[in-house]
C-alpha cells in the first residue's frame, strides 16, 4: 500500500539529484546541504534520534558558515516569454489531481487512506511534469537542472518548515502550553473577557511569529488560554474559538521571516535585494487582520 515511505523516497531522490548535480558543477556546500537533506529523507527512521541530531547540526553548519552559493542565472527566458502564461497551465494539473485522488482513491485499496491527499500530490507533480515533457520536450535533464537551479535559489529556507515543525512537537511534548497557561492565569483579571481574548489571539500571532507556522502554535495557545480560559471558564463555543483562533496565528505568518515558504522563498525567487520585503509590506494588512479577528472572537464565541 503506497503512503508516506514512498513519498519520502521519492521527495530523497530528487534532492539526492540536486546534490550530485552541484558536485559536478563543483558546488560542494550545495551538494553536502542536500545530499545531507535526501540522506534525511531516504534513511532518517534508520538514523535514530541522535543521527538526526548530528545531521540536523551538520545543516545548520553549512548554513551558516555560508557554503551554499547562490545559483547561476537562468537560460531560458527567451523560450519562457515566448510561450507566456500558458506556462502555467500545467501546474493546474498538481491540485487537480490531488483533489481527485483524495475522493476518488480513498477506498481504492493502492493508498493508505490517511495519506491519500498527500500521495495524490506527489502523483499530481509526477503527471504535471510528464505533460510538460511531451509538451515542451526540453533536454532529459532540464526538470532536474531547473529545480536544483530554483533550490539553490532558495537555499537554507527550503528546510525552515521542516525545522519549525519539529520545534512545535518539542514545545507540546515538554509542556509549554501548561507554562504558558500558568502564567496567563496570573496576569489575566479573572473576569475580563476581553483580556484573555486579546492574550489568545495575540499570543497566537506571537508564537506563530517565533515558530513560523501557526499550526505548531495552535496546540500550545489553545492549551494555555483556548480551552481553559476561554471555553471552560468563559463558556466560549470552542468551534468559533479554534477557528478564528487559527486566523490569528496566520496573521503572525504573515509579519515573520520564520514562516519561509511564505515570505522568505518568494523574495529569493524574485531576487529582491531585501529578503524581508515581503514581510514588510505584509505587516499594514496583518495588524488590522489581527484586530478584525479580536472582536469577532470577542462578539461571535459567547452569547
Amino acid at each position: 500500500m503506497i503512503g508516506l515511505p514512498a513519498l519520502y523516497t521519492f521527495t530523497g531522490l530528487i534532492f539526492a539529484a540536486y546534490g550530485l548535480l552541484s558536485l559536478t558543477r563543483r558546488r560542494f556546500g550545495n551538494a553536502a546541504f542536500w545530499g545531507l537533506v535526501a540522506a534525511s529523507f531516504l534513511a532518517g527512521d534508520r538514523f535514530g534520534d541522535f543521527g538526526n541530531g548530528l545531521l540536523v547540526l551538520a545543516l545548520v553548519a553549512l548554513a551558516a558558515t555560508g557554503a551554499l552559493k547562490r545559483p547561476e542565472p537562468a537560460d531560458m527566458a527567451e523560450d519562457g516569454s515566448r510561450r507566456g502564461n500558458t506556462l502555467f497551465l500545467p501546474a493546474l494539473i498538481i491540485p487537480v489531481t490531488a483533489l481527485a485522488g483524495t475522493f476518488l482513491l480513498k477506498d481504492s485499496g493502492l493508498i493508505d487512506p490517511k495519506q491519500v491527499t498527500l500521495v495524490s500530490l506527489g502523483l499530481g507533480v509526477v503527471i504535471a511534469l510528464v505533460a510538460l515533457y511531451a509538451w515542451l520536450r526540453p533536454a532529459p535533464l532540464a526538470a532536474v537542472e531547473e529545480g536544483r537551479r530554483l533550490i539553490d535559489a532558495v537555499g537554507w529556507a527550503a528546510v525552515l518548515p521542516q525545522m519549525l515543525a519539529s520545534l512545535g512537537a518539542v514545545f507540546a511534548v515538554a509542556g509549554v502550553g501548561e507554562l504558558v497557561g500558568g502564567a496567563a492565569t496570573q496576569i489575566i483579571p479573572h473576569d475580563s473577557l476581553f483580556a484573555a481574548v486579546a492574550a489568545y489571539g495575540i499570543g497566537m500571532a506571537l508564537f506563530t511569529m517565533i515558530m513560523g507556522n501557526a499550526f505548531a502554535a495552535f496546540p500550545v495557545m489553545t492549551a494555555a488560554i483556548g480551552l481553559p480560559i476561554l471555553v471552560h471558564r468563559f463558556g466560549g463555543d470552542p468551534a468559533i474559538v479554534c477557528a478564528i483562533g487559527m486566523l490569528t496565528g496566520f496573521c503572525g505568518t504573515l509579519m515573520t521571516p520564520m514562516a519561509a515558504n511564505f515570505n522568505i522563498v518568494p523574495a529569493a525567487l524574485l531576487e529582491l535585494k531585501d529578503r524581508n520585503a515581503v514581510v514588510k509590506a505584509q505587516v499594514g494588512t496583518a495588524l488590522p487582520l489581527l484586530a478584525c479577528n479580536l472582536a469577532l472572537i470577542y462578539w461571535l464565541a459567547f452569547k
